[in-house]
């Protein structure tokens, strides 16, 4: 059974969309990610889209998503990124399972940051989710 993940950030425009492009490749077929942003920018950064595309895992499907436009889905799990998300993540339907790892926000700063936040959510992120649900390994 294919398990569904939600992203959590503030703006959905850099950490969050880099997790969701991350989980979605490493787990093809076995967990699905999407993420959205407690206020959404409604954009994503151009740095966060290049290290993407430089990583080969850049979809088109990737955008800044509004939290009311996933709080109709099922989620297994609702991974809160920022501070800020995780204090003010709303109740999900089915009392969904909510955890916190934070990661610094690399908006507003050089691309050298957009890499170090990407390599943080594939070592530490990625792991999590294979020990959370062990049966996608």
């Amino acid at each position: 059974m294919i398990k569904k993940v939600l992203i959590l950030c503030t703006g959905n425009s850099c950490r969050s969309i880099i997790a969701e492009a991350l989980i979605n490749n490493e787990f093809k077929g076995k967990v699905v990610a999407c993420s959205s942003g407690v206020s959404a920018s409604g954009m994503v950064n151009p740095n966060a889209k290049k290290i993407l595309q430089l990583n080969n895992i850049w979809s088109d499907e990737y955008h800044s998503k509004v939290i009311e436009s996933v709080m109709h889905l099922s989620f297994d799990l609702v991974i809160t990124v920022c501070e800020n998300a995780s204090q003010t993540c709303p109740v999900f339907p089915g009392n969904t399972p909510v955890t916190h790892m934070g990661f610094d926000d690399p908006d507003g700063k050089s691309f050298e940051s957009f890499e170090l936040c990407f390599n943080q959510i594939k070592e530490n992120l990625l792991p999590f989710i294979k020990t959370y649900f062990d049966d996608v390994n």
